[in-house]
């Protein structure tokens, strides 16, 4: 049996759409991360960009278990000595809700220039509305 590697030129993508109301975050992050890798399709190739583009919507409205609504922090440097910063996800939900969603996936994706490539097919958006339709996103629901 052959093993195939597909090319860049050759990817077909697809768009998704996730509503993130009322849904885990690590269980939506990991399903999505799979979805940007290309993994869940027979072509996979490990060294080629063949995900798909995916929208998240409700950003804002994602749960968190345990007692990580009260202590998770997001954690920045200042390149400037004394310079940490800390956001507790609270504050960070109200703020820039999209910006929860992208720090989990990010962290599931290849490091590297792959990953970067990868994170740029993820658009999160805090509310219902997005200008996406006309790429007539398939819905995906994740429970």
């Amino acid at each position: 049996m052959k093993t195939t590697s597909i090319k860049s030129n050759e990817v077909k993508r697809d768009w998704y759409i996730v509503d993130a109301t009322d849904v885990i975050l690590g269980r939506m992050s990991t399903k999505v991360a799979t979805i940007l890798k290309g993994k869940h399709k027979p072509t996979f190739t490990p060294h080629v960009d063949c995900g798909d583009y995916v929208v998240v919507i409700n950003a804002d409205k994602v749960r968190l278990t345990g007692n990580k609504e009260n202590t998770k922090l997001y954690w920045r440097y200042t390149q400037y000595p004394g310079g940490e910063r800390s956001t507790p996800i609270k504050k960070q939900r109200q703020e820039h809700p999209d910006r929860i969603i992208t720090h989990a996936v990010k962290g599931m994706l290849p490091k590297g220039p792959l990953g970067r490539q990868m994170i740029k097919k993820l658009r999160v958006y805090g509310g219902e509305a997005h200008p996406h339709a006309a790429q007539q996103p398939q819905t995906l629901t994740i429970s």
